[in-house]
């Protein structure tokens, strides 16, 4: 297989990227206040947030986002696509599981994550392993500080590009080529 990244093989087609966001923390947290920034921030450049609103952060991107009137894709490990209060403009109701954590690593181009615990270490594994870069929150503890130094495996499959701020979050999707040059 080709060893460039998937958001370097990826043509637009005119399709805005897909950011999605993975991870977990806590009301208050500085890593919770970063997850809304970066939702907000997401939808502003008119990318598509995808989300599983299974832990606060990813939730509170998703509302962030479309408060900003931004595109917000919820796949969501039940079968019910009457499943109610859940922050999206768009509802995949898998029926899987947390199998869904497959569905959640490929539906993005790329993957933020936010803190993390188990459920963030099997998505983050499987974006690997299907070469979609990393941007890891750093600095607010949790699963992504570690992620920069300690990858997944030796392979090399993607970048990991960490983010301490919604400025840095914007430098490393430039460097993954998400904002068009003008």
């Amino acid at each position: 297989m080709d060893k460039q990244s998937h958001s370097q093989r990826r043509d637009f087609n005119q399709r805005p990227p897909q950011i999605c966001v993975l991870g977990s923390a806590d009301p208050g947290s500085k890593a919770y206040e970063l997850a809304g920034n970066a939702g907000e921030f997401i939808a502003r450049a008119g990318f598509t947030v995808i989300s599983g609103c299974g832990s606060p952060a990813t939730r509170y991107a998703a509302e962030r986002a479309l408060k900003a009137n931004g595109s917000v894709v919820s796949i969501v490990p039940s079968d019910d696509i009457n499943t109610e209060n859940w922050p999206c403009t768009v509802l995949i109701p898998c029926g899987m599981g947390d199998a869904r954590n497959l569905m959640m690593a490929l539906a993005g181009d790329a993957c933020l994550v936010i803190g993390g615990r188990a459920g963030t270490i099997s998505e983050v594994c499987l974006a690997w392993l299907h070469h979609r870069p990393l941007l890891p929150l750093t600095g607010c503890g949790g699963w992504s500080d570690q992620l920069e130094n300690s990858p997944p495996d030796e392979r090399k499959n993607s970048e990991i590009l960490p983010w301490g701020s919604i400025e840095e979050l914007e430098t490393q999707f430039k460097k993954l080529g998400f904002f068009q040059s003008t």
